[in-house]
């Protein structure tokens, strides 16, 4: 659902554009976009960004406009907020143009791709709870794969062939040992995971049947943090779905206990570790690995994670003390492709992650819908 803003907050949404002819628009990227060049978007073009109004797509837009390069974001708001591309625009001093749109609907999407001189797409446009995955799996294969093969198919016909894929380490199940390399088996225990897996293979096998195409597929662990602006994050309004937004909820008084499933696992506190990574971070990889394909083609994965783990208890007490507030009461990615080959590394680490999402959190304690709060920063920043 929509939340209602002023006229100056609210981000450029375009009208539903008219679905435009191919045209022929032929082979390769000069003819990205099917000649829609105009709208002084200049020579190199735009990347397009489904599910750019969402919690990670947000943070990546953020971070190609300030890298200097121009966006386009398409999103359905299912489950965000076209506030978030307002605050995009404040930060970066530069338009999001936007377009409501959901990516199964393939001629509202060619028409995207007729309207801007698209160079490449990153693909976060999706729904991403495992239990709701377990409970409602003909919609999450509907949305994540079906959507995914949409936009491919439009991709394919406009000429666009570079990709990064938003995918998730759930693709690895239970690992048989840590750090997990990109090359560990893939055991999908959920439909969740299984979407993403699918849409790799169906990446995989497109990039093996055309040269042309240039994808990187992009598993992360638990991204956590939000911008140190404290404008932008993940929208407390909506369901938490994993543990930061539980512990955020708590310490701002939303939810009254954090409940911490499991106490006996074999670590030093019993609770179980995992590899949180900031959301900045995050984007920066994504940007990493854009830029990779313009030198490169064929198909490649990369984990994106710290290589650390923290266990629950470790980020609930970290949380403590840049929050100032009590809160009631191992998976690992090895990075190390990411570093090697496009020069990447998680910067932020536990303090970062957990005074930024607090800072988030104070300045907007409704999320998207409520007005932005100004924040006191504690000692400990």
């Amino acid at each position: 659902m929509e939340t209602q803003e002023t006229a100056a907050e609210r981000p450029e949404a375009l009208p539903r554009l008219r679905l435009q002819d191919d045209g022929g628009g032929g082979e390769g990227e000069a003819q990205a976009g099917g000649g829609g060049g105009g709208g002084g978007w200049g020579s190199r073009g735009v990347y397009l960004i489904t599910g750019g109004a969402g919690y990670i797509g947000s943070h990546c837009a953020l971070q190609f406009l300030r890298a200097g390069e121009d966006v386009v974001v398409v999103d359905n708001l299912c489950n965000s907020s076209p506030e978030s591309l307002a605050r995009v625009e404040r930060l970066s001093g530069k338009k999001v143009p936007f377009h409501r749109v959901d990516v199964t609907d393939g001629g509202a999407l060619d028409a995207v791709f007729g309207a801007y001189p698209v160079r490449g797409v990153v693909h976060f446009a999706g729904l991403k709870s495992v239990g709701h995955s377990v409970s409602q799996p003909l919609r999450y294969y509907r949305e994540n794969v079906a959507g995914a093969c949409a936009l491919l198919e439009v991709m394919e016909r406009r000429g666009v062939r570079r990709l990064v894929f938003s995918s998730s380490a759930t693709v690895y199940g239970q690992p048989d040992s840590v750090p997990i390399p990109e090359t560990a088996p893939l055991r999908c225990t959920n439909p969740y995971g299984r979407t993403k897996l699918f849409v790799e293979e169906i990446v995989r096998d497109l990039c093996a049947s055309d040269p042309r195409w240039s994808a990187v597929l992009l598993r992360y662990f638990n991204p956590c943090g939000s911008d140190e602006s404290g404008l932008i994050g993940e929208d407390p309004a909506a369901e938490p779905t994993n543990l930061m937004p539980y512990v955020c909820g708590v310490a701002a008084g939303s939810l009254k206990t954090l409940r911490v499933f499991g106490g006996d696992y074999p670590t030093p506190d019993g609770t179980g570790v995992r590899d949180f990574i900031h959301v900045v971070d995050l984007a920066e990889g994504h940007l990493r690995a854009i830029r990779k394909t313009e030198r490169w083609r064929g198909c490649e994965v990369y984990n994106l994670g710290r290589g650390k783990g923290y266990s629950v208890m470790e980020m609930v007490a970290e949380f403590e003390l840049v929050s100032g507030r009590k809160i009631p009461y191992e998976v690992v990615a090895d990075p190390s492709k990411a570093a090697r080959e496009l020069g990447w590394k998680a910067e932020r680490g536990i303090r970062e992650m957990c005074a930024d999402m607090w800072r988030w959190q104070r300045s907007n304690p409704r999320g998207y819908s409520g007005p932005l709060l100004p924040f006191r920063s504690s000692p400990i920043f």
